[in-house]
């Protein structure tokens, strides 16, 4: 049976680390784009992003003024067993971020969309937003915290069949253009490209690809890792760098994930993980132990239901 309150206490842990701490992937991600950078404002910037984690890190202070939206992905072990069940978990993982809220600290960042209503905890109404994955061993569970940021970033098509590689890349572009523009995914960023499903299963592909896939990780389908490759490198020569500026570190990587859709349709998401790459991670086993990580390790076969029978 694992702990409700191990689980709170590592939850708040994790909120701390997601928010202060850069993972080694992407930091080493965002070196070689300083490296290779050119453009004088987008170099500044990229030296700018550099200092101010190591600030963050000594100061121990959030990296970013505005921490996003905390989310959550829970994955459990067949095995595991939680100490008050899935309800006392989700309780847990609200109270987690109402008191890092207060204690890292983060910015209050949820309201109710129509009358603005703060609790000035980033609790609410469907907040902050709890998604499952299950394995098929292990009496483990697996927190992931994720600080994504709640605005701009995202977009979405319904694509046709025949529209084909080409309009997939068409669409790409036009929406690291329309983000670059304004800066508006705080860019360099992680890009996470949801193909197929239906339109809301298609952006939840985008976003945890954006999201739970480490920088150089790649698709285990070897025509979807050289695209992604590709757009890695077509996001890179559009002409605009670091926070919209002119230059060439649009994008730090880019993860693609599928997922079978209706014969008619091809539907695409894009969304952009900004600059603060703000996630963190750690499993919880029923004897007690804890091990913190960076890598979500979301991806398994089993998530992309490549070895599920029927």
């Amino acid at each position: 049976m694992i702990n409700i309150e191990l689980i709170q206490k590592t939850a708040e842990s994790l909120m701390a680390k997601a928010a202060i701490e850069i993972p080694d992937d992407y930091l080493t991600g965002l070196q070689k784009a300083a490296n290779d950078e050119d453009g004088d404002l987008s170099s500044f910037v990229l030296e700018a992003m550099l200092e101010n984690y190591i600030a963050a890190k000594e100061d121990r202070r959030a990296m970013c003024g505005d921490t996003g939206c905390p989310r959550w992905y829970v994955k459990m072990g067949n095995e595991a067993q939680i100490d008050g069940g899935p309800i006392a978990l989700e309780a847990a993982l609200r109270r987690a971020t109402a008191n890092a809220t207060k204690s890292v600290p983060l910015r209050p960042n949820r309201v109710h969309p129509l009358w603005r209503t703060d609790h000035d905890n980033n609790v609410g109404i469907g907040a902050p937003e709890i998604e499952y994955g299950f394995e098929p061993d292990g009496n483990w569970i697996d927190l992931v915290t994720v600080h994504k940021g709640g605005l701009f970033g995202t977009d979405y098509r319904m694509l046709f069949p025949s529209d084909g590689i080409e309009g997939i890349k068409r669409f790409y572009l036009d929406s690291l253009v329309a983000f670059g523009k304004r800066g508006l995914a705080c860019q360099p960023a992680i890009i996470g490209i949801g193909l197929g499903g239906s339109k809301d299963s298609c952006m939840v592909l985008g976003k945890r690809a954006a999201c739970l896939r480490m920088v150089g990780d790649r698709n285990p389908d070897p025509k979807i890792a050289a695209l992604e490759d590709e757009f890695k490198e077509l996001g890179n020569n559009i002409g605009m760098g670091a926070m919209g500026f002119v230059g060439k570190s649009m994008v730090i990587d880019c993860n693609i994930e599928v997922g079978y859709c209706h014969t008619g349709g091809m539907q695409m998401s894009v969304h952009a993980f900004c600059l603060s790459s703000r996630r963190a991670v750690a499993r919880i086993y029923d004897d007690g132990r804890v091990e913190f990580r960076t890598d979500p390790a979301w991806f398994t076969d089993y998530q992309r239901r490549e070895t599920v029978e029927w």
